[in-house]
């Protein structure tokens, strides 16, 4: 299995007299600060698409879900660590809303859906699984589809299509950033990530109590009323 790392370059926020500018010949941006002068901070992204696995639908139905892994450090995510599962028809609606929302852009496609698809054929599965990693991969090193909440709500949180429409349309009571955090809590694959933002939050409860900002509560802090649903039913 490959492993993709997709590198973004940004500068650091809140940073006093900074200029950016382009060295002659380099490929980099780089930003003057009264320190001198620091290479941009690199962010990357890394997603597999692994582990598919056979679910039942009813009595008579079957489908194949995959996991999604996401490993990154990018400003652009809730959480930094996360993993999902997706069947084949979540993908096909995630497409449908990124291009109906992306108009000026194409969407990368999908992995044909072939009539002859054999869940029980090892080859059949993994080379759809290897298209569906292919299709994350172009999809995140697009800054406009990024920006989609619909594609933060598939990759970190197990709602249903339905419920992550509700979500971005403002029709739930909790936010995208709420339904992120909510399903990690329930979902406990990466203490060290938690442990690192708990004490984080510490840190910061520390600073507030000794200069007396008088902050509101952070983002982990926030209670919703969103549930983790399991693999999407959908006719």
């Amino acid at each position: 299995m490959t492993i993709s790392r997709i590198n973004i370059l940004y500068c650091p926020l809140k940073m006093e007299n900074t200029i950016l500018f382009q060295w002659a010949g380099a490929r980099n941006l780089k930003f003057r600060t009264k320190a001198g002068l620091q290479p941009l901070v690199e962010e990357f992204v890394t997603v597999l698409v692994r582990d598919p696995r056979t679910q039942k639908e009813d009595s008579w139905h079957s489908y194949i879900d995959y996991e999604i892994f996401i490993h990154t450090n990018s400003m652009c995510f809730t959480r930094k660590t996360s993993c999902v599962r997706r069947r084949f028809r979540e993908f096909v609606w995630l497409r449908q809303r990124l291009q109906s929302n992306a108009v000026l852009i194409q969407v990368p496609e999908l992995p044909s859906k072939s009539p002859f698809f054999n869940m029980n054929n090892p080859h059949h599965v993994d080379h759809r699984r290897q298209g569906l990693q292919e299709f994350l991969e172009k999809i995140l090193q697009n800054a406009l589809l990024l920006s989609d909440s619909r594609l933060h709500l598939f990759l970190q949180t197990q709602l249903s299509p339905e419920d992550m429409e509700a979500c971005v349309s403002g029709q739930t009571k909790y936010s995208v950033a709420d339904a992120i955090h909510k399903f990690a809590s329930l979902n406990r694959r990466f203490p060290i990530e938690d442990e690192e933002r708990k004490k984080g939050k510490n840190d910061a409860d520390s600073d507030s109590e000794s200069s007396s900002s008088g902050l509101g509560p952070s983002d982990d802090s926030i209670s919703c009323g969103c549930k983790a649903s399991p693999a999407s039913e959908e006719s």
